[in-house]
């Protein structure tokens, strides 16, 4: 669902009924609906069938073995993990949430270290 907010721009929602949340794109990816960032997955961390905190926990402990600029793929079936692994990249220095996909059961993350 698309609306118009208070400047006038185009908001896009998303319903995803797993959850039965209404998540505002904006507040996962920023401004801007995602449009596939370039990146190159540097390694993958699988963490499907663990709930929270541990997609997010283990997101932190692999990206800090990292080198600044490797991405990280995290495969995950926990549909909290959209949320959670959005709103940990945001309030942490070093991080950037690059894209994020849900296919089928499993949601992809795709976080970069940036110092």
């Amino acid at each position: 669902m698309a609306v118009r907010n208070r400047l006038g721009e185009t908001d896009v929602f998303e319903y995803r009924t797993s959850t039965d949340t209404l998540l505002h794109l904006d507040l996962i990816l920023g401004n801007e609906v995602n449009t596939m960032t370039q990146y190159e997955v540097t390694e993958t961390l699988d963490v499907t069938g663990q709930n929270c905190p541990m997609p997010v926990v283990k997101t932190k402990q692999n990206l800090d073995q990292l080198a600044e600029g490797d991405v990280l793929e995290v495969l995950a079936t926990d549909p909290g993990s959209m949320s959670d692994i959005a709103g940990w990249a945001k309030t942490t220095d070093g991080v950037e949430l690059v894209d994020q996909v849900e296919d089928d059961d499993v949601y992809k993350h795709y976080v970069r270290k940036t110092e």
